[in-house]
């Protein structure tokens, strides 16, 4: 491995452990950014993940970035080189994926912006591994297999380490941190649309509070 890799790698380990929730986001209206990071890391949640998915969420990052302090802002639903390089632009601080693809791996290499790819078989863990990648994304996590499917990768794979997204509750999280090959579950209950909408900041600090508190092994 690279010194490169090894130094994206550990800083992509030290975010997934500022809390055992990463909270996945979707703005729709980037005015909401701000305040919705600020009432996340006021919760204890600093690892927020801004989903690339409406026209405003690279702008929602770079207001994030340069305007909350204590927040770890990423780039989720990173498809793609040019969204790769878009949100470090942007002043993400790492990007995620829901899968990977050698073109969007090939864009990593030549960037210092840690980077976790996602997989939902043994064979794409085995594969981003051989790349270096020690830290994974699992997903979807519930459709692709559930608790008991990542449970029986760490037997096989005790290397591999993942932050477990797709389906996951705030019910079920605790179930999922549990497992030894499991360091963080992504999470979109913080933020539900309703109270988003509404501006309900300390409602949603207080699902944060929660949050981050779950134990994890």
């Amino acid at each position: 491995m690279s010194e490169q890799m090894l130094a994206r790698q550990t800083e992509i380990e030290r975010v997934l452990r500022l809390a055992p929730v990463v909270a996945v986001v979707v703005v729709q209206n980037v005015e909401d950014a701000v305040p919705l990071a600020r009432a996340l890391v006021a919760g204890g949640i600093p690892a927020v993940e801004i989903t690339l998915r409406t026209p405003v969420a690279l702008d929602a990052i770079r207001a994030i970035a340069s305007e909350v302090e204590g927040v770890e802002v990423g780039a989720g639903t990173v498809l793609n080189a040019r969204d790769f390089h878009a949100a470090a632009k942007a002043g993400a601080r790492f990007a995620v994926s829901p899968g990977h693809s050698p073109a969007l791996l090939d864009a990593a290499d030549d960037s210092d912006l840690p980077y976790l790819p996602g997989a939902s078989t043994a064979s794409e863990a085995m594969s981003l591994a051989e790349r270096g990648y020690r830290w994974q994304k699992f997903f979807p996590a519930v459709p692709a297999g559930g608790i008991e499917f990542v449970k029986a990768l760490a037997a096989p794979l005790p290397a591999i380490g993942f932050c477990t997204t797709g389906g996951i509750t705030a019910q079920a999280a605790a179930q999922w941190l549990a497992l030894p090959n499991v360091i963080a579950v992504g999470g979109s209950w913080l933020t539900p649309a309703n109270l988003v909408a509404d501006g309900n900041w300390p409602a949603i600090a207080a699902l944060a509070r929660e949050a981050a508190v779950l134990a994890r092994r």
